[in-house]
């Protein structure tokens, strides 16, 4: 039959990927090595994403492509019968129940139990001889099936990335009742091809939506996929979201791990001195990130080299810094400084240096940076004066939180040393006020103000990404010695998944 012949067909392509898939990648004898991100997903989160099983299942059924059916058969009195079902697709679809479970070393075993699907079409049958010739009679028909589905996913690694294998995929049909035209025609004519197709119906059904869905599966892995390699992508920096290790699948929780290399034009990342190891994360929450120091200090780098590590600042902004107090000592050191000139014809830059140092502790993330400021005079009509130029060391310590889906950083102690200071007003660097004035200027406004630029840039940033879809309830960021961890609890925005369904079916 020609149903066979294609599924023959679509088995093979089948097996070849399995077998490219299987030998795809390759891992050394201690993959935690070169891990630089890990995903954790516990049960919980796989149950709340096992409530959008159904869109999956109903696009499953809507999108196969079944084939034409046609058989033929002897029978006494009549002769050789002959039957085709052409243009067979799904009338309509609903799920009862769906169960997820997670099976140690082995699949993601999820049940779905009565659905009920409709199938509508052509029938079209003739008797004797060649009967390719003479089919002389065509009537529309419905199929009414009620069927449990069983189906077990495998995650893989398929090109260094997730890929997910759903062929192990079973239908077991409770019901499947055909009706020619409303039941109107003879019983004996639908009770004749109810027993001469089910049989040859329900192996096609079982091998078309399950097809589908190992083709949803890995459609699906490609995206998420996708999803994540763009949320770690800005402009020309990027994360390299590799598999560095096969995907695992415990009892209570899902979890794969990643080289997590920064990538940017010329740039260089090894990584191989991982300290991650699967007993720092725990059960308790819905979803775990563990991000490596090495991530945090290579997309620093990777930053200063893109020159992201500079903040200018005129008027309105510059008077606020530099009037943060209204004393005597201050408009002093601010008349020193700028020679009497006004707020809006000076401009003040800050930039990195160097290289930026990043060292996760357990009092938080703690940058270190040599900047440069520089603070010029712009007479009306005249060329720039710079009027102030100073190198100095900064190192500050960081708490990072997320609520109301905004990223805050909250500087908890910081230390400045000064390499250079030169100042047009005190050419000798005698003037101790302006000094202390400036050192006082960076750690009470300078510091927070540049930390307030990078807040709303980064959830900006992020937002950008869909981070602002999900409802992320109690995020917690924690910081040990050399590595961070994110853990959270979310609810699934459903019209993602739908959205997802109708731009790539």
């Amino acid at each position: 039959m020609l149903w066979a012949g294609r599924m023959r067909l679509r088995t093979f392509r089948i097996l070849v990927m399995l077998v490219h898939a299987s030998a795809a990648c390759e891992f050394g004898p201690f993959p935690y090595s070169v891990t630089g991100i890990v995903c954790r997903m516990t049960k919980p989160a796989a149950l709340l994403l096992n409530q959008e099983t159904a869109r999956l299942i109903q696009a499953a059924f809507r999108n196969a492509k079944f084939p034409n059916i046609t058989g033929e058969r002897s029978m006494r009195l009549l002769g050789k019968v002959a039957y085709g079902l052409t243009d067979i697709q799904v009338n309509g679809l609903s799920i009862e129940q769906s169960e997820v479970e997670l099976k140690e070393n082995d699949a993601i075993h999820i049940a779905i139990k009565n659905v009920t699907a409709f199938f509508k079409g052509t029938l079209t049958y003739g008797y004797a001889g060649a009967w390719f010739l003479q089919l002389f009679h065509s009537v529309d028909f419905e199929i009414e099936s009620s069927i449990d589905l069983e189906i077990n996913i495998k995650l893989m690694c398929q090109k260094d990335q997730v890929a997910a294998d759903a062929s192990d995929c079973y239908l077991t049909f409770h019901k499947l009742t055909l009706r020619l035209q409303g039941d109107k025609e003879p019983g004996w004519l639908k009770q004749l091809f109810t027993d001469f197709i089910s049989f040859t119906l329900k192996l096609v059904l079982k091998s078309e939506v399950c097809n589908e869905i190992n083709f949803l599966a890995q459609v699906m892995a490609n995206f998420v996929h996708d999803l994540a390699a763009n949320f770690v992508q800005d402009e020309d920096i990027r994360l390299d979201i590799s598999l560095a290790s096969v995907p695992l699948i415990k009892a209570n929780y899902l979890e794969s791990h990643h080289k997590g290399l920064v990538l940017y034009k010329n740039y260089s990342d090894v990584f191989s001195d991982s300290v991650f190891s699967p007993s720092l994360l725990t059960e308790s929450r819905m979803l775990y990130f563990w991000l490596s120091e090495h991530i945090l200090n290579s997309l620093a780098s990777a930053a200063f080299l893109d020159k992201r590590l500079g903040l200018t600042m005129r008027g309105e902004k510059l008077q606020a810094l530099f009037e943060m107090e209204d004393t005597e000592a201050q408009r002093k050191a601010v008349q020193t400084i700028f020679q009497g000139t006004s707020y809006n014809d000076s401009v003040a830059k800050v930039w990195s240096l160097a290289h930026p140092q990043i060292s996760v502790q357990p009092e938080g993330t703690v940058v270190k940076s040599l900047v440069g400021v520089e603070i010029s005079i712009i007479p009306p009509g005249e060329e720039p004066l710079t009027v102030l130029y100073m190198e100095k060391e900064i190192t500050v310590t960081i708490q990072a939180a997320y609520a109301e889906k905004k990223l805050i950083l909250q500087p908890v102690d910081s230390r400045t040393e000064f390499k250079v200071f030169k100042c047009t007003a005190d050419p000798s660097g005698n003037d101790p006020s302006i000094r202390n004035f400036l050192q006082t200027m960076i750690s009470v406004v300078g510091i927070p103000e540049v930390i307030s630029r990078i807040e709303p840039a980064l959830t900006s940033l992020m937002n950008s990404k869909g981070l602002h879809l999900f409802e992320i309830r109690n995020p917690e960021i924690i910081t040990r010695k050399g590595y961070v961890i994110v853990q959270l609890d979310f609810s699934f925005p459903n019209h993602l998944l739908l959205d997802f369904l109708e731009k790539r079916l």
